[in-house]
């Protein structure tokens, strides 16, 4: 893979973000574009986003924070969570994004995650607006002494000239404390540097060429995770390329409004997770994606969980009508523990999947490539190169490194890696190793190319075999009736090994037989008995705040029997 040179000279001197927000004061040329709720569009240009991040940051120290304390971030709105967050940086005070409640479905299940996040964070204050402060008024109390700041009157005060000036900020000093998404675990509070910080995006703007006067970007991704903080704030704010920001909700509620935007701004970088695109594929019927053009797309990245062959595959097919190039579609692999990328597919180069015998992967842990077409096969997408200046390696369960195409976790190297896990010793000298990042995730490497195959904790093994939940959760949500993204595979104990046990939200269909055509296609196509198969009701599986299912938790409901059979609602 050819990396493009390094950022401007201009960067290099720039030791913290605090420095890069100093230096964009000058620069109001280019800058955000704002969708709002209502579709109106507000732009805001570098200096006058660095000008405002700055003089909030002096508010938060006015309002009696101090360098290194906490404040958690509950801000729905896009340009208000910037603001905000950067005035943090600027002043030293390590914010803490938080995801706002997405309705009142699951509230005691958010309220629950929210306390564990702010306790864990040990959060000196807690920003939220007025119109949230009644609903999440179990929040309140959630740390003894935790301040409640409005920010629309925090923020909307003059600022006094003898107001606190903010101390020297260094490049080991923690920048924001970014939550884990507790898919596996609760969730980790990850202590990411300024050096950390800036380490990756150089690395990303490198990997994606960033050009500045050509690039700009589209993003409906939530703030509130590494992929749309790290990714199209800190990023672009960095190599100073345009970015217009759509709301996640106005996509959630119309997916179609993503490419449209694209279309619109004419952006050339895009990112979402593999729903996002089989999403976009869903809600985007053919003749609407002949209104679109979509030439201007040098990027689609496609990270932040599991990549499907086929949904990778099928949203470059659906949206080669709109002028989608080959090649545009670019897998990628990271995690808040790395600040955020840690591997990217080549810009241009068509997908292909790298297809292996499916028994020495099973039986051997061996990625043997598939020679015949008649033989059993698993296919698995490439994740691509590790970004410049960082290592990655496959090792085995004492930490030796293994040879190509033999599977184990995936390591990291290099300046990117974050700090550790804030308030957790053990966590972090587990995870955050002499010979680096040990992710949790299995993968192999083949000609240099990473292929991620599941999470290390999550593999279903039965009767000596190693199977990835990935692979069971998208054959079994290929049986008509269910939702697709919301299936989960693990295991139970049983009386001679483990058993597998799917829990799925139903669509539509009689019950009963949609649970025996997915049992009858496991074993089918992977030749693995399904021990039992629970259909509940839709927005029944435990989600993390940016959508993806929370395995342990759901094997923890199944197994203290607090999952309920259920049908599916009219409108689902």
């Amino acid at each position: 893979m050819v990396f493009p040179q390094s950022p401007p000279r201009e960067r290099a001197t720039a030791s913290t973000f605090a420095e890069i927000l100093a230096e964009n004061l000058g620069h109001p040329d280019g800058g955000c574009t704002f969708v709002q709720e209502d579709g109106h569009e507000h732009f805001v240009s570098w200096s006058e986003l660095s000008r405002e991040a700055l003089r909030r940051g002096r508010q938060l120290l006015r309002s009696g924070l101090r360098k290194g304390d906490r404040v958690a971030l509950v801000v729905p709105g896009q340009q208000e969570f910037v603001l905000a967050f950067l005035g943090a940086v600027s002043a030293g005070v390590v914010p803490v994004p938080m995801s706002p409640p997405m309705g009142l479905g699951k509230f005691e299940a958010y309220c629950e995650d929210a306390v564990h996040i702010l306790r864990a964070a040990g959060a000196r204050a807690l920003l939220m607006p007025r119109n949230l402060a009644g609903l999440l008024n179990p929040l309140r109390h959630a740390v003894d002494g935790m301040q409640v700041l409005d920010p629309e009157e925090l923020f909307a005060e003059p600022l006094p000239g003898n107001a606190p000036q903010p101390e020297e900020i260094l490049p080991e000093d923690v920048m924001f404390l970014q939550f884990t998404s507790g898919s596996t675990a609760a969730p980790k509070g990850v202590r990411v540097t300024h050096a950390s910080v800036l380490a990756n995006c150089a690395a990303i703007i490198g990997a994606l060429r960033l050009e500045r006067g050509r690039d700009r970007g589209v993003s409906w991704l939530p703030m509130y995770h590494d992929m749309g903080l790290v990714g199209f704030v800190l990023a672009p704010l960095l190599a100073r390329c345009p970015v217009t920001f759509l709301p996640t909700l106005r996509f959630a509620l119309s997916p179609r409004l993503w490419l449209e935007t694209v279309s619109r701004h004419r952006a050339t970088v895009t990112f979402a997770p593999n729903f996002g695109l089989a999403l976009a594929v869903k809600h985007t019927p053919a003749d609407e994606v002949r209104r679109l053009d979509l030439s201007c797309l040098r990027v689609v990245g496609c990270g932040a969980e599991p990549n499907h062959p086929e949904t990778l595959r099928s949203f470059a097919t659906h949206f080669a009508a709109a002028g989608l190039r080959p090649g545009t579609v670019v897998p990628c692999y990271g995690m808040a523990e790395a600040t955020l990328a840690i591997s990217f597919g080549e810009i241009g180069v068509p997908l292909e999947p790298d297809v292996i015998q499916k028994e020495p992967y099973h039986a051997r842990s061996l990625a043997r490539p598939a020679s015949a077409a008649a033989e059993e096969q698993v296919a698995f997408v490439p994740c691509g190169r590790p970004v410049a200046g960082h290592r990655v390696l496959v090792v085995d369960d004492d930490g030796n490194p293994l040879p190509e195409r033999h599977i184990g976790e995936v390591v990291f190297q290099g300046p990117s890696v974050a700090a550790g896990y804030h308030g957790d010793a053990e966590a972090t000298r587990r995870s955050f190793t002499p010979r680096g990042l040990r992710t949790g995730d299995c993968g192999y490497l083949a000609d240099g190319i990473l292929y991620v195959t599941g999470r290390k904790k999550d593999l279903l093994i039965v009767n000596g075999r190693n199977h990835d939940p990935q692979t069971v959760e998208w054959t079994a949500a290929e049986v008509p009736g269910l939702r697709k993204g919301n299936v989960v595979a693990f295991t139970r104990p049983g009386r001679a090994t483990e058993e597998v046990v799917i829990v799925a939200e139903l669509r539509s269909g009689d019950a009963a037989a949609v649970a025996r055509r997915v049992r009858s296609r496991i074993q089918t196509k992977l030749s693995l008995p399904v021990a039992e198969v629970l259909l509940v009701a839709p927005g029944e599986l435990p989600k993390t705040s940016s959508g993806k299912v929370r395995r342990s938790k759901t094997r923890q409901h199944y197994l203290r029997g607090v999952l309920h059979r259920g049908a599916p609602s009219p409108t689902s």
